[in-house]
């Protein structure tokens, strides 16, 4: 089945406000970028971003944009922040985090892959020994206070594990180098990141591919991620920009 879309605007019609979108990317790395302006212009407000780990600092004219627009409620990553706490102060995202405007939800990087690992596999919750003795052990990490829950632990095997959950998000945006008409995706190197495990967790997930091809034209020890967990795909041109994480 034929997953392309004639326009990216199509793809990502039905996205309402209030939705809970995954954002993968290592920094600068494997964000799907083109996907991020077409929402930027769509105008959808009240969005929850799931993140991995960093992709709106590595994407910062696209964040500042979805900021300036107020379509941003919530972020999850493990990175969220510049380095610089001088460099912050400029930044809008950082203000609005630091003023409670936009709730910022932090976890272990690991924590934060298994999170949606675990949403594609089908399994609701699963004990990890990271964050143990840590903030991360006491309760969500969040600069909104009310929303700091108490975390459940568990002893096993003499060995003290955090209940973490499952994060299913609405839709997926992805970015790969190569895909073809059925959805079957691979990633370039570092661009793998999260976007694998994102496409998997997803109850939509969107792929935007630099190179299109015809089914039977890659390799299927080449597929990263298999075709049935991609819904929609749009074809973008390679993205130029600035390689910074700050």
């Amino acid at each position: 089945m034929d997953k392309t879309f004639p326009s990216i605007e199509e793809a990502i019609a039905d996205i309402k406000d209030g939705a809970v979108i995954a954002i993968p990317g290592f920094f600068a790395c494997g964000v799907p970028r083109d996907l991020l302006k077409a929402l930027i212009k769509k105008g959808t407000k009240n969005l929850t971003l799931a993140c991995g780990c960093g992709p709106l600092v590595g994407a910062v004219d696209e964040m500042r944009a979805l900021v300036k627009n107020n379509q941003v409620k919530k972020v999850i990553d493990s990175y969220g922040l510049s380095r610089s706490a001088s460099k912050g102060m400029q930044e809008p995202f950082e203000q609005a985090v630091r003023a409670g405007k936009i709730e910022l939800e932090v976890f272990p990087m690991g924590t934060m892959a298994e999170k949606y690992r675990a949403a594609g596999a089908g399994i609701p919750a699963f004990y990890t020994p990271t964050g143990v003795g840590s903030v991360f052990e006491e309760s969500d990490v969040t600069n909104i206070e009310s929303n700091r829950k108490p975390k459940e632990t568990r002893m096993i095997n003499g060995q003290k594990y955090v209940l973490e959950y499952a994060l299913k998000p609405d839709y997926a945006f992805i970015h790969a180098i190569i895909g073809d008409k059925e959805g079957n995706l691979r990633y370039s190197k570092t661009a793998r990141n999260f976007n694998h495990v994102m496409a998997m967790a997803a109850r939509v997930t969107i792929a935007e591919v630099e190179n299109l091809v015809e089914v039977g034209k890659l390799d299927g020890n080449d597929v990263q991620t298999p075709g049935v967990y991609v819904h929609r795909m749009i074809k973008v041109s390679r993205p130029q920009f600035a390689i910074t994480i700050d």
